[in-house]
């Protein structure tokens, strides 16, 4: 029983077809299925269900156990390796990470941090939802994932908070909202609102938010792009729904401010996720322990809660420059002008 045998296998589930495994192996078809073979009659079961030619026709049952078992040699391998090069102050490779879009502009921190530990470690962020954070992490495809640990139904993992996300309503900076620093959920509701696709957590949180107050909002915009819905507020009449500390990591765009979401006012605690286990693996423990140097400084939280200050921009003669007037503000101003 060799670790390639195990590699070749994972490469016909993934790839689904022989021919293109093979390729991906670097080894000929044939060499690939003689592989195969000799660790089914090495186990003494069937692995794949055979059909003709070099498609893929699916696992036995056996075969669907063979598979979780070879993933996980895999990665143990990997992981051996990346012990010998930590040991060695070596550490090299890729940090598969899954996060929920909402969370990009707080990575910039946690990376930066990983880079100045392990400058020789890549790391790849795949944006993806729940179910998909739970696949990789099943498939030893992600060494780990950032998401609210609520809602999460990622399986059996260990999981350390990093930071709560709190809402807040992003509007046009028009006379409508001037002096304003909050709103309600019921207020906010009859706005023209830009909204996060029907599917993704986060619009499912605040639908049951808004539920939870009487309010049925009917939005005119969707989209899987928080940036995108940022654009529209700065560019139409659209508000829409930002986690807090958009408000400084990104920041917040000209001709736009964001007003607290109150009555109620709601949270989600954000984690770390990895697997469960006595033994961290290598690429998994770099981000943990980033985690817990700023789970220990609270310096993450402390960003994500307090805005630097801000100076307004100033004109040539040094006295403060008047805001550009946004899309939306022109536009009515031209309509007032025609009537």
């Amino acid at each position: 029983m060799f670790l390639r045998q195990f590699k070749y296998l994972v490469a016909v589930v993934e790839e689904e077809h022989f021919g293109r495994a093979a390729a991906r192996c670097c080894v000929t078809q044939p060499s690939l299925s003689s592989g195969i073979k000799q660790l089914e009659l090495e186990l003494g079961v069937p692995i794949f269900l055979r059909g003709r030619g070099q498609r893929f026709h699916g696992l036995t049952a056996e075969g669907e156990r063979v598979t979780g078992w070879a993933r996980r040699i895999i990665s143990h391998c990997e992981a051996m390796k990346d012990e010998i090069k930590s040991m060695q102050k070596n550490l090299h490779g890729s940090l598969r990470m899954g996060a929920m879009p909402s969370m990009s502009p707080v990575l910039p921190v946690l990376l930066q941090m990983v880079r100045d530990d392990h400058p020789g470690v890549l790391v790849d962020v795949h944006f993806i939802g729940n179910e998909a954070m739970k696949l990789g992490l099943d498939n030893f495809t992600l060494d780990c994932a950032l998401t609210y640990i609520e809602r999460a139904d990622l399986g059996r993992r260990n999981v350390m908070p990093i930071y709560k996300e709190k809402l807040s309503l992003l509007v046009p900076d028009t006379p409508e909202f001037a002096g304003r620093t909050d709103i309600s959920w019921f207020e906010a509701a009859s706005l023209p609102l830009a909204l996060l696709r029907p599917s993704m957590h986060e619009r499912r949180f605040v639908d049951h938010v808004f539920k939870k107050v009487g309010a049925i909002p009917e939005p005119k915009v969707e989209s899987e792009s928080i940036l995108h819905l940022m654009f529209q507020t700065q560019f139409t009449e659209l508000c829409t729904i930002i986690p807090t500390h958009f408000r400084h990591m990104p920041g917040l765009r000209t001709g736009t401010k964001a007003l607290d979401l109150v009555d109620p006012v709601v949270s989600q605690e954000v984690g770390l996720f990895w697997a469960e286990g006595e033994t961290v693996m290598p690429m998994a423990g770099v981000m943990v322990s980033v985690a817990k140097k700023l789970q220990k400084t609270g310096e993450l939280r402390r960003l994500l809660d307090e805005s630097p200050e801000q100076k307004p921009p100033t004109g040539g003669n040094g006295r403060p420059a008047k805001p550009a007037a946004s899309k939306a503000q022109r536009g009515r101003k031209l309509q007032q002008q025609g009537t």
